[in-house]
């Protein structure tokens, strides 16, 4: 799976999807299905499911390659958008619409599930989204449960600079939990219509 994908390869990719190359689907689901079902699956918590999202994400941007827009942000930034978009909607499709007397427990409960989703995927986002040197310290530390002194060892670098690596990781993980505002998209990816 790559990682900062370059913004001339999204305008390529795209061009090539516009024209109707099958080889660009494919070429673009072996970099982002990986992706596209992790998040799936993570927001969904079932493997059906997420291969049902997984196949309607590579369908959409088939028949709708000209809904991305490189102005607005990466290939891979998109492409996670619509994953959490369809796996929102297959959320509140799997649980119905509220109705009787318990509707608005219901209602809060669904609401807290898609909640607890987003900031889950957002997470999963996040990390495969930062530098890699701040992955590999948090996944010594988290992972593999070293300490700062082991990690720092591991990593070739100071003690200091692996706990640099660490905060600022966390930090960057903290931001997982936090509401975005409204009609906002993943990081990287402008607005949502």
């Amino acid at each position: 799976m790559a990682k900062d994908v370059p913004p001339r390869w999204d305008r390529r990719m795209q061009q090539r999807l516009v024209r109707g190359e099958a080889a660009a689907l494919g070429e673009l689901y072996d970099r982002f299905a990986a992706l596209v079902h992790t998040q799936a699956h993570r927001m969904l918590d079932d493997e059906g499911a997420a291969d049902l999202v997984t196949r309607e994400v590579f369908g959409y941007v088939w028949e709708n390659p000209d809904a991305y827009d490189p102005k607005q942000g990466s290939m891979r930034s998109w492409v996670a958008q619509l994953t959490h978009r369809r796996s929102v909607q297959r959320l509140r499709d799997t649980h119905g619409e509220p109705s009787g007397p318990d509707a608005d427990a219901h209602a809060e409960e669904l609401e807290q599930r898609v909640r607890k989703a987003t900031a889950a995927a957002r997470a999963d986002y996040i990390v495969a989204s930062m530098p890699a040197p701040l992955r590999a310290a948090l996944e010594l530390a988290y992972v593999q449960r070293r300490d700062y002194r082991q990690a720092a060892a591991d990593l070739g670098v100071t003690g200091d600079e692996a706990r640099r690596r660490l905060r600022l990781g966390l930090q960057l993980l903290s931001t997982a939990n936090t509401r975005p505002p409204a009609g906002s998209a993943p990081p990287g990816y402008g607005r949502t219509p």
